[in-house]
């Protein structure tokens, strides 16, 4: 459920229709600050909103755009824009040594794994596949998009296994890690 809540404000912006880009990424923003507000509250470190904090950044910047200008051409692209943005924000996360997914995976972890090598390396790995996932999704939405398919059936199609197939990965990896730490 971690997952579904934190890509939250990325799927109100897909499902929302594509004509009302600028209130779609209005209303995607407005879930990202809530989420932002409502998981602090509950006490999460930013560590564990390293994706909500750059979905608010993103669809602020997207909103202004496209109430500035309802007929940009960024519109056609956001789909591609959007799940490139993931990526960089999933990249970066590796980079700086802070997997995006640490920060989820600690919600439902005991706090004596969080420092352990095989729990930082799944991480790792797994946000690996994310970002792949996402910098894969990103290309073959812009290949729509230039084809002047961006808000089509393919197109959804690409968007929803950008994510369903990482998720997959992220569940079934997660239980053979858990299943191989058992038999030691």
């Amino acid at each position: 459920m971690s997952y579904v809540r934190t890509f939250l404000p990325w799927i109100v912006f897909a499902v929302l229709p594509s004509g009302q880009w600028q209130w779609a990424a209005l209303a995607a923003l407005v879930v990202a600050v809530a989420l932002i507000a409502q998981q602090r509250t509950a006490g999460a470190g930013f560590d564990a909103l390293i994706i909500e904090l750059g979905s608010a950044a993103f669809f602020a910047a997207l909103a202004a755009i496209a109430f500035a200008n309802p007929d940009s051409g960024v519109h056609e692209y956001s789909a591609a824009l959007s799940s490139a943005t993931l990526a960089v924000i999933a990249g970066v996360s590796l980079l700086i040594g802070k997997p995006f997914t640490l920060g989820i995976a600690k919600r439902s972890t005991p706090r004596e794994v969080w420092g352990l090598k095989p729990f930082i390396r799944t991480n790792v790995v797994i946000t690996t596949v994310w970002t792949v996932a996402f910098a894969a999704t990103a290309a073959a939405l812009a290949v729509i998009a230039h084809g002047g398919h961006a808000h089509s059936t393919p197109a959804t199609i690409v968007q929803v296994a950008g994510f369903a197939l990482p998720m997959v990965f992220t569940v079934r990896y997660i239980a053979a890690v858990q299943t191989k730490a058992g038999h030691r």
